[in-house]
């Protein structure tokens, strides 16, 4: 049981983090100007913002996922904003590569990690997405006092998401070498674009409910 729990979560996880998106924009960019682990700590904020998701719809915490439910508009607009704050941001900025290693730069760590959480738990649409998944697992934690497979299952979710941004921070930076500065404010002006377009179509959207 705790094994198909461990497999099942990880399967998850990597559905939940592989879909190309403004996360995976910016993980690719990250990698491609300071390497694997600038990659991997903007991943990492992915990580944690599908870990709440996950322990809020696998413990039945309704009163939060309600919240996400009736506010869907407000925080949808939170996210597009920051969205195409940080594409604009990302056109514009002059690309300075250097790597980032795990034991240096701290500031800088926490500000990837805390910029894609936030796009994260803005997303209403991933919580809604979770709230479906454990409601067609059955009742794990809700009333059924299975909290240690409950448990289980969200830290093998987290697993899998953060095997999937390893394995392409890890990937994309074997590249690295071969972008010089012409090229990386290549990258930093066509993923700016695109994830400023990201954010606009949420505005847009958000506007027209």
């Amino acid at each position: 049981m705790s094994i198909g729990l461990v497999l099942m979560g990880i399967a998850i996880g990597l559905a939940v983090a592989a879909p190309i998106g403004p996360i995976n924009l910016m993980c690719i960019r990250n990698s491609l100007g300071h390497g694997i682990w600038a990659g991997l700590f903007t991943g990492i904020g992915a990580v944690l913002g599908d870990g709440t998701f996950a322990a809020i719809a696998a413990f039945g915490v309704t009163a939060i996922s309600e919240f996400f439910v009736t506010y869907t508009g407000w925080i949808h607009g939170i996210g597009g904003a920051a969205l195409l704050a940080i594409g604009i941001r990302t056109i514009f900025v002059v690309p300075a590569p250097g790597a980032i290693h795990p034991g240096g730069a701290t500031r800088q760590s926490i500000a990837l990690i805390g910029t894609t959480y936030i796009l994260t738990i803005t997303n209403p649409a991933t919580m809604l997405g979770f709230l479906a998944i454990f409601g067609g697992l059955g009742s794990l934690g809700h009333g059924s006092g299975d909290y240690a497979g409950a448990g289980l299952l969200v830290a093998a979710i987290m697993a899998g998401s953060l095997l999937w941004w390893g394995l392409i921070s890890w990937v994309v930076s074997l590249f690295k070498h071969k972008f010089n500065q012409r090229r990386l404010r290549l990258v930093n002006v066509v993923s700016g674009f695109v994830i400023a377009g990201f954010g606009l179509a949420v505005l847009i959207r958000t506007a027209m409910i």
